[in-house]
């Protein structure tokens, strides 16, 4: 089995079941948030696209370990197929795209379930203005006046957003793992100040 997993035609498949590994290491060990604060995005669902490659139905870590997994499988039986077919696995170089290919539509169709069965990271049923007055908790980046960093917010259905927030107040800075008061919003941006502090709310 070894052989089979680290012979050259097979290496492509066997490091995005590496990379799998790694990520399941991350999740354990509680680096996730942030990764998925870099990587995670607004993602339109009404593209045909994306929908069907599952992209913004689940956390993007989710989808990107669904997909590795689903290359990697789909890849290494391609080839023992292949193998068995025609007596030697073949180059990587057409089995390789190929099953990129496969993978997409096979990870939307997990991504469908998947994102039934897992608790939703962003809501619609409400207003992101009622996160005003709700604690946050930076977790990717230090924010300063000018330059928001990525927080979290618990909403009162205990639902997390991921928002970008800066300090309202001039000189004051918020470090990863700092948790904030959220005190108001200018369109996407939310304002915090640090717990404790007095917000005085701005005339005009």
């Amino acid at each position: 089995m070894l052989d089979f997993l680290t012979a050259g035609e097979n290496l492509p498949f066997s490091a995005a079941l590496g990379v799998v590994l790694v990520l399941a290491l991350v999740q354990v060990f509680g680096l996730a948030d942030a990764l998925e604060g870099d990587a995670d995005a607004d993602i339109d669902l009404d593209s045909g696209l994306l929908s069907l490659v599952g992209l913004g139905r689940v956390p993007f870590m989710v989808w990107l370990t669904v997909l590795l997994s689903v290359f990697g499988i789909l890849g290494l039986c391609a080839q023992e197929l292949l193998s068995g077919l025609t007596g030697a696995a073949w180059t990587p170089w057409l089995v390789g795209p190929a099953t990129g290919i496969a993978a997409l539509p096979v990870t939307g169709g997990l991504s469908r379930p998947l994102a039934r069965l897992l608790p939703r990271d962003e809501t619609s049923a409400i207003d992101r203005s009622a996160l005003v007055g709700r604690e946050g908790e930076i977790v990717v980046g230090t924010a300063r006046p000018g330059s928001p960093a990525r927080a979290k917010v618990l909403d009162h259905f205990g639902q997390v957003h991921h928002v970008m927030l800066e300090p309202d107040n001039a000189g004051q800075t918020f470090v990863t793992g700092e948790r904030v008061l959220i005190v108001r919003r200018e369109g996407d941006l939310f304002k915090a100040i640090a717990r404790g502090d007095h917000y005085l709310p701005r005339l005009g």
